[in-house]
């Protein structure tokens, strides 16, 4: 649908104003001189009236370009502001949908200052529907290239042109929402907004999405940006993310596991940190305390990442040796500077060695070789030594089961191995994948004893059943208390500096995963106080203890 456009000038820059006047009577398209695309917008000119140029845009070719195409789309001619982009097959929906499924009815784009090749720009629109009406307004920009074949200065199309958050296969559509907005509360009745606690934005979101129309709201009329479907199985569909509210319909009032303190200390201790992620569950309940992320790409990798956790995987593999019968926490236990199985040699770092040592001062310095070496002994006790983990893992830790939490998750992943993996899998490298809420769990098992999914909601929220899984034997529980409890407080531990200002009754685990083709190694730290377990990752944070080590004491702290 074509709408009238005036063009002028507005605060000294070109500005669009899509109205009433005649879009015929002003000539705003003079970047294109044909009969149409070819489907691409690069080679829809035909007419050769001189050869194509060479290199990047000029500065009037840049200016040209960006008001063309702004006063084409302010227009509603999605036709031509299409074949002004170097991509017309994908912005010319988008471009389209602007008008037919968001309802903008009226819009001014302001172009700013030139910088390079990118043009920043503010957007101040309406939208209207079933008789309501919004202002909307926002900031974007775009970016002028040079058409590869035709060698025209064209928009370089992507969706974050029509707005700054949209995302390939995404679409803007204002109208009765799909479901209704929520308020959620913490465990103690404080409300959790995305704008005071911006981690949870994707959580609540999801939240909403699930939970709305089930605790009773009723949806509203919204303009939002509508998800596409995840190529990954595990993680759902995206949900819908509000950009205006023209009607709110009925909130619903919606209870979570979440502590507001401790997550507010979450949100404070990854900003120390990028790629820095971490999770907080109760070790009685599983019930979720904190989820908090910060990433550039803004994914929720506290509940979705897929991670060798590094030695904070001895957890389990200790449970797996104590359980059948290969060690003890003060048993004497072997920790050369390297050892070899199936012809990879796995050495400890900075090639350190404890001459008489146990299993407890092991777990405590974080020896990599005592946690291979008793492989070798498996035979004797008709033991399958790629098989032994993954069904610890599994039968006591919940690792491998389906969870259901509330939101999604990748549940942790120690699958069968052969050959080296097998070793590398005993000191959390290989294949296994974890994330900060997967060890979280484990590090709540250890404490607690038993296993107790995850959960962000009331159970009664919950469709469908949740993971089950054997209570460690206790004199296995409490053996992993007792080497935590060594990690956090003797003077060789290596998280007793990161845990030196959390109180309570405390235990942690250290982790350093290394990454291929990554000069710097992943910062694990999971840990315990009282009641409360976390976990935390930092992307090339290096040692557990000197990254991701602070950010669980800070949250612990706060429990």
């Amino acid at each position: 649908m074509r709408g009238g456009a005036k063009i002028g000038l507005v605060g000294g820059v070109f500005a669009v104003v899509v109205g009433g006047v005649g879009y015929g009577a002003y000539n705003v398209w003079t970047g294109l001189n044909s009969t149409g695309g070819s489907g691409s917008g690069d080679d829809s000119n035909t007419t050769q009236a001189a050869p194509a140029r060479t290199g990047p845009p000029s500065d009037d070719e840049i200016s040209a370009t960006a008001k063309d195409f702004l006063a084409a789309w302010a227009a509603g001619d999605a036709d031509k502001a299409s074949q002004l982009t170097n991509n017309a097959v994908d912005s010319q929906p988008l471009l389209a949908g602007y008008r037919t499924d968001a309802h903008v009815s009226k819009v001014t784009l302001t172009p700013g200052a030139v910088n390079g090749a990118t043009v920043p720009y503010t957007v101040k629109a309406t939208i209207s529907y079933d008789g309501k009406t919004k202002p909307w307004s926002y900031s974007s920009s775009l970016t002028v290239v040079r058409g590869l074949t035709t060698g025209k200065a064209l928009v370089d199309w992507k969706p974050s042109v029509i707005h700054p958050d949209l995302k390939k296969g995404e679409t803007i559509r204002t109208g009765e929402a799909a479901s209704a907005q929520i308020k959620a509360v913490d465990r103690n009745g404080t409300e959790l907004t995305k704008e005071k606690y911006p981690s949870l934005g994707p959580v609540l979101d999801t939240l909403r999405e699930r939970y709305g129309n089930k605790a009773g709201g009723k949806p509203g009329i919204e303009t939002d940006i509508e998800g596409a479907a995840s190529a990954d199985a595990s993680a759902d569909s995206t949900p819908a993310r509000t950009l205006v509210v023209l009607s709110k319909g009925k909130p619903a009032l919606l209870h979570t596991t979440l502590d507001a303190g401790v997550q507010a200390a979450a949100e404070t201790a990854v900003k120390q940190f990028s790629e820095s992620s971490v999770a907080a569950v109760s070790a009685s309940t599983g019930e979720i305390r904190a989820i908090a992320n910060h990433r550039a790409d803004a994914f929720n990798a506290a509940t979705q990442g897929k991670l060798a956790p590094g030695s904070t995987m001895k957890i389990m593999t200790a449970a797996m040796l104590i359980n059948n019968g290969l060690a003890s926490e003060n048993s004497s236990i072997l920790c050369p500077v390297s050892v070899m199985w199936h012809s990879q040699t796995f050495h400890n770092l900075n090639n350190f060695s404890i001459p008489g040592g146990t299993l407890a001062t092991s777990f405590a310095r974080s020896c990599n070789t005592a946690f291979i070496k008793p492989l070798g002994r498996f035979s004797d006790r008709h033991l399958d030594p790629d098989t032994a983990l993954p069904s610890t893992a599994q039968k006591y830790f919940g690792i491998g089961k389906t969870w259901n939490v509330g939101i999604p998750s990748f549940d942790g992943s120690v699958p069968q191995t052969t050959g080296p993996n097998t070793a590398a899998a005993m000191i959390g490298q290989g294949l296994v994948q974890m994330n900060p809420l997967n060890m979280a769990s484990v590090t709540a098992t250890a404490r607690n004893g038993t296993f107790h999914q995850p959960i962000i909601v009331p159970k009664s929220l919950l469709d469908g059943d949740r993971a089950t899984a054997q209570s460690l034997p206790y004199n296995t529980a409490q053996q992993l208390r007792d080497m935590m409890h060594t990690t956090a407080t003797a003077s060789y531990g290596t998280g007793t500096v990161a845990m030196s200002s959390v109180g309570g009754y405390k235990g942690a685990k250290t982790g350093s995963a290394e990454v291929d083709q990554q000069g710097k190694s992943n910062s694990w730290f999971t840990g315990f106080s009282d009641d409360l377990a976390a976990a935390a990752v930092v992307q090339s944070g290096g040692h557990g203890g000197d990254a991701a080590g602070p950010v669980v004491a800070a949250v612990l702290r706060a429990g």
